[in-house]
C-alpha cells in the first residue's frame, strides 16, 4: 500500500486548491493508498527564519508532526497556487522551517557536497495558474516549480518529481473546474 501525504500550500481554506486536494485524496483512497494531509494554513508556526541558518529556532509541535508525516510518506503531493511567479509566502516559510539540515539533507564536513536524507520518495506538484502552463514555462521559466522541484525536493533526494499545471483559474467556468477535479481524481487513482 502506497503512503501518500498531500501538502496543501494555499493559505485560504475556501480556495479551489482545497477542492483539488480533496479530489486527489478521493482518488488515492479509492485506489487503496493510505493518505495523510498537511494543510499548511492550519498549522501553528512562525514561518520566518528570524536568524537565517546561523541560529536554530525550535520547531513548533505542528512542524515536528509535519516532519513525521513526511518521513512516513512514500509519495508527496504538493498543491499550491502560483503568486507573482512563485510560491505563497506561508508555503515558503513552511519549507524554510521544515526542510532543514539534519532532516532533509546534511552537508558533508569540509566539502561542498551533501547527503540527500529524503531519498526513496517521489513527488507530484499540482499548481494552479492564471495563465496557461505552457506560457508560464516559456515566458517565465517556471520559477515556483524550479524552486520546489529542483532547489528543494530533488536537493533532498526526492525524485522523480512530476508537475501538473491547472489553469487559467481566474477565467475558468464551473464546467472547467469540474473537469480539472475529475482529472486530479484520476491522478490520485494512478497515484502519480
Amino acid at each position: 500500500m502506497k503512503k501518500i501525504v498531500i501538502i496543501n500550500g494555499h493559505p485560504n481554506k475556501d480556495s479551489f486548491n482545497f477542492g483539488i486536494a480533496e479530489a486527489y485524496k478521493e482518488g488515492a483512497v479509492q485506489s487503496g493508498a493510505e493518505v495523510r494531509e498537511i494543510v499548511i494554513a492550519g498549522l501553528n508556526f512562525d514561518p520566518v527564519l528570524h536568524f537565517g541558518y546561523r541560529k536554530r529556532m525550535e520547531l513548533e509541535p505542528d512542524l515536528l508532526n509535519a516532519r513525521e508525516i513526511i518521513q512516513w510518506a512514500d509519495h508527496l503531493v504538493w498543491i499550491h497556487p502560483v503568486w507573482w511567479g512563485g510560491l505563497p509566502a506561508l508555503m515558503k516559510g513552511f519549507i524554510d522551517r521544515v526542510f532543514l539540515s539534519g532532516f532533509a539533507y546534511q552537508y558533508r564536513e569540509n566539502s561542498v557536497w551533501w547527503d540527500k536524507l529524503l531519498k526513496g520518495r517521489t513527488a507530484h506538484i499540482i499548481t494552479t495558474l492564471d495563465q496557461p502552463g505552457w506560457y508560464y514555462q516559456l515566458f517565465y521559466g517556471r520559477p515556483s516549480v524550479n524552486q520546489l522541484k529542483k532547489s528543494t525536493l530533488e536537493f533532498c533526494g526526492i525524485k522523480p518529481v512530476k508537475v501538473t499545471y491547472i489553469g487559467i483559474i481566474r477565467t475558468s467556468t464551473e464546467a472547467q473546474r469540474s473537469q480539472w477535479l475529475k482529472e486530479v481524481r484520476a491522478l490520485g487513482i494512478r497515484q502519480k
